[in-house]
C-alpha cells in the first residue's frame, strides 16, 4: 500500500504535479491540510453536525461519510495513528453546536473540524437565516481560534416536495456558500454536486427518505470531500476501486 509520502494523490492533483494550490481556493487552509497530511505526527479530525453526519438509522448498517473518510486517511493513506471522531447529533442545528462547542469540538484539540449543518436549521426556520449566517461565521472564528482548520459541507439536496417544512433549504445552502467564500473556508459543496446529478438517480439510489442519505449517498459525500481536499485516487477502494480478498 502506498505511503503517505508516496503516490496517494491522483496525478491530476495540483499538489502532486506542481505543489501549487488550485485557483480560487484558500491558499492558507489548503496549504495547512497538505502539511497535516504529510506530517509524521498523528492528527485528530473531528466531524460534527446533525443526523446526516451522525450517520445512524438511514444507512441501514452501511458506513457514514466520516467512517469512509477514516478508511481513506487511516488505512489507504497510511496515517494509522490519526484519530477520526464523529460528534454529529440527530436533530441538531448551528445553535446546538455553538452551545456545546467545548464538548463536541474544542476539548479534542483537533487539527481539522468538518461541519455539515443546515438541514434542521431551515426546518420551519428553527434558526433564522440571519442567525444561521452569523452562527456559521462564529463557528469558523471559534474553530480558527483553536488553531484548527474548519471545513464546511453544504447539506445534500433533499426531495423538497416531500419535505414541506424544509422548503427554504436552498436558501440556507446559499448562505453557507457565501460565508465560505467570504471567510475563505474550505467548502465541500455536496448540494451543488447532487443538484448537478440526475435527480431520479439521487432520489432512488442516494437517499433513504426525503432527507437522509443512505449508504450510497454517504459514499458520494465522502468522495466529494476527497476531491475537494485533493486526496481522491481511483486506484483505492474508497474512491471506487474494487475491494480484493486477502488485502491487509
Amino acid at each position: 500500500m502506498a505511503s503517505i509520502l508516496g503516490t496517494f494523490l491522483p496525478q491530476s492533483s495540483a499538489w502532486a504535479t506542481s505543489g501549487n494550490i488550485l485557483p480560487g481556493k484558500n491558499n492558507d487552509d489548503y496549504k495547512r491540510i497538505k502539511e497535516l497530511l504529510t506530517d509524521k505526527e498523528p492528527k485528530i479530525w473531528v466531524f460534527t453536525g446533525d443526523s446526516i453526519t451522525h450517520g445512524v438509522k438511514h444507512t441501514h448498517g452501511e458506513r457514514s461519510y466520516p467512517e469512509i473518510f477514516q478508511e481513506r486517511i487511516r488505512y489507504e493513506m497510511g496515517r494509522y495513528r490519526d484519530v477520526v471522531i464523529n460528534t454529529g447529533i440527530s436533530g441538531h442545528t448551528t445553535d446546538h453546536l455553538l452551545k456545546d462547542f467545548e464538548w463536541r469540538i474544542a476539548h479534542f484539540k483537533p487539527a481539522v473540524v468538518s461541519i455539515m449543518i443546515g438541514t434542521n436549521d431551515c426546518a420551519k426556520e428553527k434558526v433564522s437565516r440571519t442567525d444561521y449566517r452569523q452562527n456559521l461565521i462564529t463557528l469558523a472564528s471559534k474553530i480558527r481560534a483553536e488553531g484548527t482548520v474548519p471545513i464546511f459541507h453544504t447539506p445534500n439536496s433533499i426531495i423538497l416536495e416531500k419535505a414541506a417544512e424544509r422548503q427554504t433549504l436552498p436558501d440556507y445552502v446559499k448562505i453557507m456558500q457565501e460565508v465560505a467564500s467570504q471567510e475563505n473556508i474550505i467548502l465541500v459543496d455536496n448540494h451543488k454536486l447532487w443538484q448537478e446529478t440526475d435527480m431520479l438517480l439521487v432520489h432512488k439510489e442516494w437517499l433513504n427518505d426525503p432527507l437522509h442519505p443512505n449508504g450510497k449517498g454517504h459514499l458520494q459525500i465522502a468522495r466529494e470531500m476527497f476531491r475537494t481536499l485533493e486526496i481522491f485516487d481511483p486506484a483505492y477502494p474508497t474512491c471506487g476501486a474494487p475491494y480484493y480478498e486477502g488485502e491487509h
